[in-house]
């Protein structure tokens, strides 16, 4: 199970073959790495299964490989047009994830890959940016002037990217972490790092061209990938409003707006996060939540309603279709700028 979604498994995948089974998507989100929060956003599954389910539909036609095989709608698997009420069942293919042995944090990814087979997961997140918004982690780790950008310190509004930038980050490990693309490409195991940043590049033009043609701002996300059989495959779940950053007239339009709400108004929350995570590397430590002195308090019933309605908006928006009964995009970004 994850923060968000759970696994149904109906056929475990071996060495050489894919498995099947379903993501169950739940009402459930997560910020700063906490997993399940103390409260849930009605319809935000629903959602999440709807726009990634449109998305691998797209990256379908266009001949990108991915597990997605269709959503579920009374126990059958049908594609996302076919269904009249949100779907919060997508079926998929399955590949193995074995475990990652760790002493601390030093992860042993050739024990890893001993029992990988030809058949697994990467066990790397594949990050693209188009922009660099308030928020981005990008503005810690680099400099504007690295991408050729007329700074000379990031400002406080969102900064347009020349080109698009692929970054790298672990995906199994405790505590996530970016690395270079040497690190990179030694975690990737038989896929050639480039190969992967030829599959990101490829989904956020096709997300990115898609928001556009919605009135919507693609700002950033991120994909993961398995290999079978020689060949990669884009897996999880693409282009939704969990796994990437949009903007609507200058308003975000992504769990950025839930994060940033808990900065506002849980800041010593979220200061203890910050603090348990920089004990736990210095202590070496892979479990950094259990450091954390502090859980964060519910939302409250305002707030959770204006995400539900930014949410099921944006996708009615991203997918053209009024699957969800939610008020227009544009409502419900003023709800959201007008939060408190």
């Amino acid at each position: 199970m994850t923060s968000v979604k759970e696994f149904r498994i109906e056929e475990d995948a071996t060495a050489t073959e894919l498995g099947r089974g379903a993501f169950v998507f739940t009402d459930d989100y997560s910020v700063f790495d906490w997993g399940k929060m103390p409260d849930a956003i009605p319809n935000k599954g629903a959602s999440l299964c709807t726009m990634g389910a449109f998305n691998f539909e797209l990256l379908e036609a266009a001949g990108v490989p991915t597990h997605y095989e269709g959503v579920v709608s009374n126990g059958e698997i049908v594609p996302l047009e076919e269904v009249l009420d949100p779907p919060r069942e997508m079926a998929i293919q399955l590949t193995q994830v074995p475990d990652l042995p760790h002493d601390g944090r030093d992860y042993d990814y050739e024990s890893y890959y001993a029992d990988a087979g030809d058949n697994h997961l990467i066990p790397l997140e594949i990050v693209f940016r188009n922009t660099v918004p308030v928020g981005s982690s990008l503005r810690s780790r680099a400099d504007p002037a690295e991408f050729d950008l007329d700074y000379d310190e990031w400002p406080e509004e969102v900064v347009d990217l020349p080109e698009p930038v692929v970054e790298f980050s672990t995906k199994l490990e405790e505590s996530d972490r970016y690395l270079s693309r040497a690190e990179a490409d030694e975690i990737a195991g038989p896929v050639a790092i480039d190969d992967l940043e030829e599959t990101a590049l490829a989904v956020n033009e096709l997300v990115t061209e898609r928001a556009r043609e919605c009135g919507l701002v693609h700002e950033d996300g991120k994909i993961e990938c398995f290999y079978h059989d020689g060949q990669v495959y884009v897996a999880d779940v693409v282009g939704t409003f969990d796994e990437n950053r949009f903007s609507f007239d200058g308003q975000e339009v992504s769990k950025e707006v839930i994060r940033q709400y808990h900065k506002r108004t849980q800041p010593e929350w979220v200061e203890a996060v910050s603090e348990a995570k920089s004990e736990a590397k210095a202590e070496d430590l892979a479990d950094w939540k259990s450091l954390c002195e502090q859980d964060p308090e519910p939302l409250p019933d305002h707030v959770v309603d204006a995400a539900r309605d930014l949410y099921t908006a944006g996708t009615n928006a991203y997918i053209g279709r009024d699957l969800f009964e939610a008020p227009t995009l544009s409502e419900a970004v003023e709800s959201v700028r007008e939060l408190k």
